[in-house]
């Protein structure tokens, strides 16, 4: 098979020039993809944290990837459920996170790279969110540069936005582009595997803040379509409530698949 490198930049050709993909399960059985994917997140702060078994990077091989790929090909790879903790907010509140299990740690990483290279190509360039290169720096630098005329500044977020995500919805806009059912299979696979908390057993029917490619998808669903698709703002400061939005001219800007910043352009 071809080497990752060449696969990638297959896939963001095509992503460009916005062509579906057919083929994008048999990818899983591209070892050179796991590898770089392994040197992707093996150094990562969670690659030693257990899931719900006590599988961790510690265990790696190339052995490993072999019978993973092998289940793969047979279609008879499943994700385990995630081992579900809760760590604190800047509110003070919790938030649910899963701990999944170092196989489906790099299972899931390989579905990201894939989804990554063929997505990137589309998204707005407003969106600065979990995508390489970009962050909070970048965008408000293009608020420096760009929007000088810049009155107001609203920030809004997305209340639950993992946990809100309707994954017909979700499936759906995926297999706009992605005509791969294997492919597609493997995904509701990942986003319906449940967790573990307490040690019992959870359906997750919802909410799939689990895996490192929930945002990629997240950045999919919403940031392929125009900017303005993504300008629908939750919350307003008190002090801005009063103001006449409608009648700002306003443009957004995605920090992320859960915050959006958006700002009137009148001076």
């Amino acid at each position: 098979m071809q080497d990752a490198g060449t696969v990638l930049a297959v896939l963001r050709e095509r992503g460009r020039k916005g062509l579906p993909c057919d083929e994008l399960y048999r990818q899983m059985f591209n070892k050179s993809l796991y590898l770089l994917a392994y040197g992707n997140i093996y150094s990562n702060q969670g690659a030693m944290t257990p899931g719900a078994c006590d599988e961790t990077a510690d265990g790696m091989s190339e052995e490993k990837i072999d019978q993973i790929i092998a289940a793969m090909r047979g279609e008879r790879y499943r994700f385990a459920p995630v081992r579900r903790v809760h760590i604190p907010k800047k509110n003070g509140k919790l938030r649910p996170l899963g701990l999944p299990s170092w196989s489906d740690k790099l299972v899931g990483e390989v579905v990201r790279l894939l989804l990554e290279a063929y997505y990137e190509p589309t998204f707005s360039g407003h969106s600065h969110g979990f995508r390489k290169g970009r962050g909070c720096h970048t965008a408000l630098r293009e608020v420096q540069e760009t929007w000088t005329g810049t009155v107001w500044f609203i920030e809004g977020d997305i209340s639950d936005c993992f946990g809100s995500i309707d994954h017909e919805i979700l499936m759906t806009i995926l297999a706009e582009k992605i005509r791969d059912n294997r492919f597609l299979r493997l995904i509701r696979n990942m986003l319906t595997a449940g967790y573990m908390e307490a040690w019992q057993y959870h359906q997750t029917p919802r909410p799939f803040q689990d895996h490192d490619v929930s945002p990629r998808m997240v950045n999919g669903r919403s940031m392929e379509r125009p900017a303005h698709r993504v300008a629908s703002v939750t919350s307003l400061r008190p002090a801005m409530r009063s103001a006449p939005i409608a009648r700002l001219r306003r443009a957004a800007m995605a920090l992320g698949p859960d915050r959006v910043l958006t700002w009137d352009l009148s001076s």
